[in-house]
């Protein structure tokens, strides 16, 4: 199953390839080896990338899910005005060959988005978090708990797909976004919420449970 979130970007790649084969055909020798291959190489990575394989959230009302497939590359205590004080941030780096799309860490409500223009430093560098392009999508889950999570655009990742709206009604583990070409997402939890990973483990989106609630 490929993405709706790349429909563009494959028919853009369509037409290149499509470009490139061409001029291989007429062309002759090394390079026509190398045009025919740059254009199936190309085809064929973009329908990697843009996967999306279905998901089945764990039947867990008090787990919060990982929004996106990847590494954990930070956690730490932060202070963030939309979750509270002495919160946990917990980063995960995305590779351009992780699945893209990025899915609901609870149900709930949509209460606030931002988006913020910025740079396009490397994702792994921890400045990204503040200073490159990205999205902020806060939650009230279903107890009330708020939960922020931001998409953040990277060296290479430079398009932001964010399809929520302020007051909307979520579920855990649907689809909302994605981050085309690799880079990071941050999710925020407040204090009293359980964490139940460790920075290096790999991640899931809309299956690993990355904290619980306090029930």
């Amino acid at each position: 199953m490929l993405s709706p979130y790349g429909h563009n970007t494959l028919v853009k790649t369509i037409l290149l390839c499509s470009i490139l084969a061409a001029a291989g055909l007429l062309s002759a020798g090394a390079l026509k080896t190398l045009l025919l291959a740059t254009a199936s190489g190309l085809f064929l990575f973009t329908l990697y990338f843009f996967r999306d394989p279905s998901r089945k959230p764990p039947p867990e009302p008090d787990a919060i899910l990982a929004p996106a497939d990847g590494r954990i590359l930070l956690i730490k205590t932060i202070a963030h005005p939309f979750t509270g004080p002495d919160s946990t941030l917990v980063s995960i780096f995305m590779s351009p060959f992780n699945v893209h799309v990025n899915r609901l860490p609870v149900s709930g409500k949509v209460t606030h988005l931002s988006y913020h223009p910025g740079k396009f430093l490397m994702a792994f560098d921890h400045s990204s978090m503040t200073d490159n392009e990205r999205m902020e999508i806060g939650m009230e889950e279903n107890r009330g708990t708020p939960i922020l999570f931001i998409q953040v655009a990277g060296f290479i990742a430079r398009r932001i797909v964010c399809g929520l709206q302020v007051g909307d009604t979520v579920q855990a583990g649907n689809r909302f976004g994605m981050i085309k070409f690799g880079s990071r997402l941050d999710i925020v939890i407040p204090d009293g919420v359980r964490l139940v990973v460790s920075e290096g483990q790999k991640t899931v989106a809309g299956e690993t449970v990355i904290a619980r609630q306090n029930i």
